[in-house]
């Protein structure tokens, strides 16, 4: 095992753990998934019911898959995908630093996800006890990741998002 074996477990189970909370905030945090498609809706997310069910129960797989090292690059490619739209309809218009609600953290969890990919799960992965690990580490894990996470995010904003129009002074 070597240092970046273990360097991408820790990025794994930390990344992967969070994303697992996140999820399970969505849907049985707080206002559950009622409350979470309110904030969607707000947000312009429609329908934003079956938002906030999806990327609940996206963020769980997700970060599972990432904890245990499994389809990590599609792992990877939703958590791109998920901050990709996190920080164009929460966090964009309120600037850079996360302090003040910015994209700051939504950007480094995002490049987290994508270096993860591209360097690979490590041998401490179900990825590598399986033998996918190889092929879909390098060039091809940073395309499915970083190249299918924007993508997806894309259309999902291209298909569903609705902000409200702000209405200027007449």
């Amino acid at each position: 095992m070597t240092t970046v074996d273990t360097a991408a477990l820790l990025v794994r189970l930390v990344v992967g753990a969070t994303m697992g909370a996140h999820g399970y905030n969505h849907l049985w945090g707080g206002g559950g998934v009622d409350g979470t498609a309110r904030w969607f809706s707000s947000l312009g997310m429609r329908p934003a019911r079956l938002h906030a069910i999806l990327s609940g129960a996206g963020e769980l797989a997700a970060g599972a898959a990432l904890v245990l090292g499994l389809f990590t690059p599609l792992a990877a490619a939703f958590v791109v995908g998920t901050m990709a739209v996190a920080g164009i309809t929460a966090h964009r218009a309120n600037g850079f630093f996360v302090f003040k609600d910015g994209y700051e953290y939504v950007l480094m969890i995002a490049v987290i996800c994508a270096a993860l990919a591209l360097v690979g799960p490590g041998r401490i992965s179900l990825d590598h006890a399986i033998g996918w690990d190889g092929a879909l580490a390098g060039g091809a894990g940073l395309a499915i990741a970083a190249g299918g996470g924007l993508l997806g995010a894309v259309v999902l904003l291209a298909a569903t998002w609705r902000p409200q129009r702000v209405q200027t002074g007449q």
